[in-house]
């Protein structure tokens, strides 16, 4: 199975890049981690939804964030 991702990660000169996995470059680059996790968020759901994934500046994973029609394996329970 191809899961539709992205990560927002620590970009080496400063500043965030959003990443596909097992791409060589970058989907996006921004200055603060809230922007890319935005541009991230509108990618995924824009290509038929799946997850976000959020690094810290150390990059480990932070957060993770499923973007609609995604499945989330853990929803809120209401």
């Amino acid at each position: 199975m191809n899961r539709n991702e992205r990560h927002v990660v620590p970009s080496p000169n400063g500043g965030w890049d959003i990443r596909k996995p097992d791409s060589g470059r970058s989907s996006g680059h921004t200055d603060t981690q809230s922007e890319a996790i935005n541009r991230a968020r509108e990618i995924v759901h824009n290509t038929g939804g799946g997850e976000v994934v959020i690094h810290r500046p150390n990059g480990q994973i932070r957060d993770s964030d499923t973007i609609a029609p995604g499945n989330d394996p853990f929803p809120p329970k209401g």
